[in-house]
């Protein structure tokens, strides 16, 4: 687990070097850790506590249907957040058998981009995205001057950040819309309700993410399933890379500029806040439908003994 982390977080401090600056990459491993140590505790929470079902039968020592009995709760819950934050895909537990908010967390680490560490170099670039858009919406807000790293964010650079980030629902959400409702698709599904329908947002968000990992329960080896998931691979990858590359080119070409009195700060407690919330907000605003409609409508239904 420290293996696959420590290359992805090490190139937040590469950053800071690059731009000589090293609090700038301690602020944006800042919000990794920040949105990393929240999916941990959701996630324990939600294992440890387990599902009213086993409650009901005495069973208080949380859910251990579908982990492998050497690691338990505590290191399968952990497993399952880092290496859906870390772009690695390895499980050591079942994430389809998994309480509905405790895989509901590893399915919004892709859903986000894997921008929690990611892969190596992809999730430094997909949190840099998110800084851009922070950056733009701190300035609307209060006035200041949209500057990063001594380089002006202006309408080019939002437009890219833009384009990068909603690539990825629209593969994740539009092809989930087309499984759901395609009667070959919905025969892929092991699992009825809210529990079927995460099964196939998992698959489609997993395979845009390059992920890895998959809600076992779907059957993908179909010609349907193949055909889709491929192409989220590749649109994940190339059509979100090639805006970020476009981003990072336009402001290595501008001049660097001095700092003023109207450049917001970009390495301290309220710029990472600043951007945690704006991630959040995206993120909320992007995905809660879909989310409502599969883990989080589960776990009120497991509350009201309905299970799937």
């Amino acid at each position: 687990m420290i293996s696959i982390f420590a290359l992805g977080a090490g190139l937040t401090n590469v950053f800071g070097r690059m731009v000589g600056n090293q609090r700038q990459g301690w602020a944006i491993l800042a919000v990794m850790g920040v949105l990393f140590i929240a999916g941990v505790t959701v996630t324990y929470w939600a294992e440890a506590n387990g599902t009213s079902a086993l409650q009901a039968l005495g069973l208080t020592g949380g859910n251990m249907e579908g982990k492998e009995v050497r690691f338990g709760i505590v290191a399968s819950s952990l497993f399952a957040v880092i290496t859906t934050a870390a772009s690695c895909g390895a499980v050591n537990a079942m994430h389809d058998s998994f309480t509905a908010l405790g895989g509901m967390i590893p399915l919004i680490n892709m859903q986000l981009g894997e921008i929690i560490i990611g892969g190596v170099g992809a999730g430094l670039y997909g949190m840099l995205l998110f800084v851009v858009l922070a950056i733009f919406v701190a300035g609307l807000m209060v006035g200041r001057t949209p500057e990063y790293v001594g380089k002006k964010i202006e309408a080019r650079e939002v437009k890219m950040a833009m384009l990068a980030i909603l690539v990825l629902p629209l593969m994740y959400l539009g092809w989930t819309a087309v499984a759901v409702v395609l009667p070959s698709a919905v025969a892929s599904m092991a699992n009825s309700g809210p529990h079927g329908f995460t099964e196939v947002l998992y698959a489609f968000t997993s395979a845009t993410g390059n992920n890895g990992s998959a809600f076992g329960g779907l059957t993908g080896n179909t010609f349907f399933y193949n055909l889709t998931l491929a192409s989220s691979m590749f649109v994940g990858r190339f059509f979100m890379i090639v805006p970020a590359m476009a981003l990072a080119g336009s402001l290595a070409g501008k001049k660097s500029i001095p700092p003023s009195a109207g450049t917001l700060p970009t390495t301290g407690g309220l710029f990472v806040g600043l951007v945690v919330g704006v991630i959040l907000i995206i993120g909320g605003l992007t995905f809660f439908p879909a989310l409502a409609l599969g883990p989080i409508v589960e776990h009120l239904a497991m509350n009201a003994n309905t299970l799937f």
